[in-house]
């Protein structure tokens, strides 16, 4: 009786550490999947209103779905690689061209992968597949859609980005939860005085803090005391 339920107290941890990376994994590739559903779906839409004006009807809603599910296992798969983090102390332009870069291709590799199943289940032969591409297969709608990718990369990663800059869930809170008022009275006060902190520990040594005497060691209490205090309170409307 022991045996079985020493098995079963083992295989519980197990499933719930699997459970956990499975949901740990989903959240990750959540936010880019909704990103790029919208974003194809806004492309597509655009696309099929150009068409109705030449009679053409056109439905691309489950071909949007299975590209926002490529593009979010394609994040997935390239941010667990280690270079992805090589410009991370670099300037915030770097590392967002960088990762769109490297996005782009990922897609740009697993699109050409899916043409060449599709290729091959259709009775083509690997070592055709290059002239049915040049012959057959329509480069400027594959370039169209490899343009628009690279523009959407660029939006996400910049939001993904600011996101890592001021925490997870500080911009959801600024578009959404913040109102106004709130925002340009305390965010914005806050930045200005962190970035005054930066400034003063990076221009003097430890020592210059240590003396109370000194204006360095002034304006550091005068910054903490202004980060620590209460928020303003908006004014009443009348």
């Amino acid at each position: 009786m022991s045996q079985p339920a020493f098995a079963a107290s083992t295989s519980t941890p197990l499933l719930r550490r699997a459970v956990t990376w499975w949901l740990v994994q989903v959240k990750h590739a959540l936010p880019p999947t909704i990103f790029f559903f919208i974003g194809f779906n806004l492309i597509l839409w655009t696309k099929r209103l150009i068409l109705q004006e030449h009679g053409v009807q056109f439905s691309g809603f489950f071909t949007a779905i299975v590209a926002a599910l490529l593009v979010g296992k394609a994040v997935l798969v390239t941010d667990n690689l280690s270079f992805m983090r090589r410009f991370d102390g670099a300037p915030m332009i770097q590392p967002i061209l960088f990762k769109s870069a490297i996005y782009w291709v990922c897609v740009l590799i697993a699109r050409l992968a899916e043409e060449v199943v599709h290729f091959v289940a259709a009775g083509g032969a690997i070592a055709a597949f290059g002239d049915h591409f040049v012959n057959h297969f329509s480069l400027p709608r594959f370039l169209s859609i490899q343009l628009w990718l690279m523009v959407l990369f660029l939006a996400y990663v910049t939001i993904h980005e600011l996101n890592e800059l001021f925490g997870d869930g500080e911009l959801y809170r600024l578009f959404f939860r913040w109102r106004s008022s709130e925002a340009k009275l305390t965010r914005r006060q806050r930045i200005r005085l962190l970035t005054r902190l930066n400034r003063l520990t990076e221009a003097n040594p430890i020592e210059a803090f240590s003396d109370r005497t000194s204006p360095v060691h002034t304006e550091l209490v005068a910054i903490l005391h202004e980060l620590a205090s209460p928020p303003a309170a908006s004014p009443a409307r009348t």
